[in-house]
């Protein structure tokens, strides 16, 4: 009986905790909280309104997003990305989203094929606002990810890519990126519309390289 109950009670709405944490993430993104920065938990759980508990769970699961840093007896920092780091975040990229871009090469549906189209679309409109194209070239790379149908890669693809929000060097800030990196959007397109998979492979792989080469 107490389990029938159980079961049919109402999900509980999201925890506080999960509420915070994307509220962090986004002022970490916006660089309301700069990469290095310390994370003064008092004043942000003043400003929150709410005790310590739920931010420090928050923390940790910004922690394991690997947006913050958590030291020894020093607290949360927002996590500083090295040159290093991007490099390897760009090639572990590369690797999974290249696979991505065969697999859906080889074996994705006429609607799939389509919605890919659509977002790549929407890209072309939003060349000239970057923020706009930031979101837009997420929401299409993140599809991608979705028709390959591998969720794993899907979820360190989603990882790696709130990371690359840390970057001050972005691929896609330095002049003349947003259009090169809309033409390789095209030549992977046309390689996923003609199901040549070693060849969308090879292009969003150069993709990967030649966003590596202007974050550098």
């Amino acid at each position: 009986m107490a389990i029938a109950e159980s079961a049919s009670r109402p999900l509980s709405p999201r925890a506080l905790y999960q509420d915070v944490a994307e509220r962090l993430r986004q002022q970490i993104f916006s660089r309301d909280l700069e990469p290095g920065s310390w994370i003064d938990e008092m004043r942000l759980a003043a400003e929150y309104g709410i005790s310590r508990t739920p931010l420090r769970e928050a923390l940790k699961v910004l922690a394991a997003e690997g947006l913050v840093t958590m030291k020894v007896r020093r607290g949360a920092y927002v996590t500083e990305v090295s040159k290093d780091d991007v490099s390897q975040v760009y090639h572990v990229l590369g690797l999974l989203e290249s696979d991505a871009a065969a697999q859906v090469a080889a074996h994705a549906t006429d609607v799939q094929r389509a919605e890919l189209q659509r977002l790549h679309d929407r890209l072309e409109k939003q060349v000239r606002q970057r923020d706009a194209f930031f979101a837009a070239n997420e929401q299409f790379h993140m599809a991608l990810l979705d028709i390959a149908g591998n969720r794993w890669a899907a979820q360190m693809v989603a990882d790696l890519r709130k990371v690359m929000k840390l970057n001050r060097h972005h691929s896609l800030f330095k002049q003349g990126r947003l259009a090169d990196s809309l033409a390789e959007h095209r030549e992977v397109m046309r390689a996923i519309d003609a199901k040549d998979a070693e060849r969308a492979r090879a292009l969003m792989r150069a993709h990967f390289d030649s966003g590596l080469e202007a974050a550098a």
